[in-house]
């Protein structure tokens, strides 16, 4: 694990794809939380949702770093440094997120 990201110029200011996890609306899943991917703009569900979409995309694509997306945390993850990471700025919510009870 290394103690800073190596990946900060990936980071870009992204149009979220999707009002909640793209392939759980699709599919008719749920999740806990969302994550954005700061590099395309894929809204995912993080890795304590049961499908794990976030995660999914970075294996797919490659694309680094993710902001904790909702409810808004202002913190970004580098799943290539293992490291949590302060971002330049905190990407709006594209109206109301979806809940699931």
């Amino acid at each position: 694990m290394s103690d800073e990201c190596s990946h900060l110029d990936s980071i870009h200011t992204v149009k979220p794809s999707a009002k909640g996890c793209e392939e759980c609306l699709k599919s008719g899943s749920w999740w806990v939380h969302l994550r954005l991917c700061r590099s395309c703009g894929h809204v995912g569900c993080c890795d304590d949702s049961p499908n794990k979409h976030a995660t999914r995309h970075f294996h797919a694509t490659g694309h680094p770093i993710i902001e904790g997306y909702d409810p808004p945390e202002g913190w970004g993850w580098c799943y290539v440094d293992e490291v949590f990471i302060d971002l330049p700025d905190q990407t709006p919510q594209d109206g109301p997120i979806p809940r699931f009870v």
